[in-house]
């Protein structure tokens, strides 16, 4: 079948929704791509004139060629779709039930995931649908729970300094929808009347025909200069969003040579500590900031001598001579402190020989006295009351009443008639008075 306005308008009123009508109708179409723009335009006028029912099968009939195309690379009707597939979307989904909007939804996200139009298309369908259901619901919802239009399921908003170009870019869409299906009709009126190869129509039929052509070249005119207005706009608004980045670039660039210089001088500092530090110099060496008496932020100043550290009191114990008591005697390494006899050499690791046990002579008071030789102190009601031993006991070792009356009978007659503390200091002989209760 040849290629006439007819034949296009035949096809699409025998579309139907099955797979194979819409295919079939598809591949004829694509068949004769060089007529691209006006299968469009008659597709769009269908669209408009048709049962709401109906439209959703046009949909589905755009929807394979262009993915048709855009998979064989064939870009004829993907320009040809781009400024009419916005309003005749919006056209499609105003008035259809709740499931055939949700079909049209469905197909628009397909579009968007597979890239089929450019971004500002895309963008210009998504908005006429969004729209539509702002309008219905009064909601700001976003499609299909959100997931719809978002590019890859996010609902951010813009950042704020592109809030004010949204509303452009929305204008623009909506005027390339609709300036482009207005030129490219009048651009094929024009080419059809103004063909030369074709005869030319009696004055009358073709004075009607300028006249509709001349309202169709002011439509497209109108339309593509609101699109040129808004195109201006957006411009605009571009401009002065790079002016503002521009000042903020300058800005960043200076504080960029800032931290680049601060980060150098403590690099270069932080080297020359290191080296003070390998070179041996100790840390009091290194300079140090207001160590000039120069006064801080709170009022106090510092001086760059040290404080005198303080003087530290010696835990040293006292020499083991401090705690020996006044004139007590003092043995050589081999004297016995019995006898007070010197022993041998070869006989200090013996046992001590014991004086006799025979009547001893009388001391003279040239003798000195020693503390092992007086008598042992009596033990205190105390002591005995509690079992525990005397004073005594612990000082000189606890003896039997036999070895007390063999020392008795040994020293009979020691200091008989004189006084045993003679000789001794008066704090040594009053505390061994205190400890015998008296008895010497």
């Amino acid at each position: 079948m040849a290629y006439t306005d007819d034949a296009v308008k035949a096809k699409l009123s025998s579309l139907n929704e099955t797979q194979e009508s819409i295919v079939s109708v598809a591949q004829w179409i694509m068949f004769h791509r060089r007529h691209a723009d006006r299968t469009c335009a008659i597709w769009l006028e269908r669209m408009r004139e048709t049962t709401v029912n109906k439209r959703l099968t046009l949909i589905y009939l755009a929807n394979e060629v262009v993915q048709q195309s855009k998979a064989r690379k064939k870009d004829d009707f993907l320009v040809a779709f781009s400024p009419v597939i916005a309003e005749a979307s919006a056209t499609a989904y105003k008035g259809a039930t709740n499931d055939v909007q949700e079909k049209i939804r469905r197909t628009v996200e397909v579009w968007n995931q597979r890239r089929i139009f450019d971004k500002p298309i895309q963008e210009a369908v998504e908005g006429r649908i969004m729209e539509l259901d702002k309008s219905r619901s009064g909601k700001k919802t976003g499609l299909l729970g959100g997931s719809l239009f978002s590019g890859g399921g996010s609902n951010a908003p813009a950042p704020a300094e592109l809030q004010p170009l949204i509303p452009l870019q929305t204008a623009i869409s909506k005027a390339i929808a609709t300036s482009s299906p207005a030129l490219s009709t009048a651009n094929a009126e024009y080419d059809k009347l103004t063909d030369a190869d074709k005869p030319s129509p009696s004055p009358p039929v073709y004075a009607a025909r300028l006249s509709a052509l001349l309202k169709t070249l002011s439509s497209a005119e109108t339309a593509v200069a609101e699109s040129i207005k808004t195109r201006q706009d957006l411009i605009n608004g571009l401009e002065d969003l790079v002016a503002t980045n521009r000042a903020s670039l300058e800005k960043e660039q200076s504080q960029l040579t800032t931290t680049t210089e601060r980060r150098e001088f403590i690099e270069k500092k932080k080297r020359e500590v290191e080296d003070a530090i390998m070179s041996g110099k100790s840390a009091t060496e290194t300079p140090s900031p207001a160590t000039d008496g120069t006064p801080h932020a709170n009022g106090r100043t510092t001086s760059s001598a040290e404080p005198e550290r303080p003087q530290v009191e010696a835990l040293t114990p006292p020499p083991t001579e401090s705690l020996t008591p006044i004139h007590s005697p003092k043995f050589t390494a081999n004297q016995n402190p019995l006898t007070n006899s010197n022993i041998p050499n070869g006989d200090i690791n013996q046992p001590v020989q014991h004086p006799p046990t025979g009547p001893s002579p009388q001391p003279t008071t040239s003798t000195p006295v020693y503390l092992d030789n007086l008598p042992p102190p009596q033990s205190t009601p105390s002591d005995a009351r509690y079992g525990a031993p005397s004073s005594s006991e612990l000082r000189y070792g606890a003896s039997s009443p036999a070895k007390k009356r063999k020392l008795d009978a040994e020293f009979e007659g020691f200091g008989a008639g004189e006084d045993a503390m003679a000789g001794l200091d008066d704090d040594v002989a009053e505390l061994l008075r205190a400890e015998s209760g008296g008895v010497v």
